[in-house]
């Protein structure tokens, strides 16, 4: 986990993604339905509380800093992620579409990593150009995220919450 308070919030947010990059790739080479399904969950744990420091803490704090079509886009994609969660999350490694919920959840992560670390113009460049305190930014997010993973080791995080969209 990161250290609490020693790093700006872009350093922490990229070191989540390396570590749910590690677990997909783990996801894939496992077997067994047990083994998967622990990987699954850890992954589905990470997603769940980086969604919640990113919502919570980073996407505000950047609003009106950076291009608003670009944030409100992340927004969508952490919904889009959330609603697998929750299916995956809900369910087990035996069940029918299982791995397939898996994979489609990694591919839309890949693709939200790539839009906000990788790619020209990024939503991480755009943060850094902008008057934000990263240092302290990166401080209260460290310190949401050991409470959020307490509570996930503790007894569970709730099922992820949508913000942009309604679940049926």
């Amino acid at each position: 986990m990161a250290s609490q308070g020693k790093q700006d919030a872009l350093k922490l947010l990229a070191e989540d993604h390396r570590k749910v990059e590690d677990l997909f790739e783990q996801f894939e080479k496992a077997s067994g339905d047990g083994r998967k399904e622990k990987i699954a969950k850890q992954i589905c744990t990470e997603l769940k509380v980086h969604a919640m420091i990113e919502e919570e803490i980073f996407y505000p704090a950047i609003r009106g800093k950076i291009d608003g079509d670009d944030l409100d886009e992340a927004y969508v994609e952490h919904d889009g992620a959330k609603v697998l969660i929750n299916e995956i999350e809900a369910g087990g490694a035996g069940e029918e579409f299982y791995e397939a919920k898996v994979k489609v959840l990694q591919e839309q992560i890949e693709h939200h990593v790539e839009e906000e670390e990788k790619s020209r113009g990024n939503l991480f460049q755009q943060a850094r150009a902008a008057d934000v305190d990263l240092q302290a930014l990166g401080e209260q997010m460290a310190a949401r995220k050991a409470e959020l993973m307490k509570m996930a080791e503790s007894g569970g995080l709730p099922p992820a919450q949508t913000a942009t969209m309604e679940t049926i």
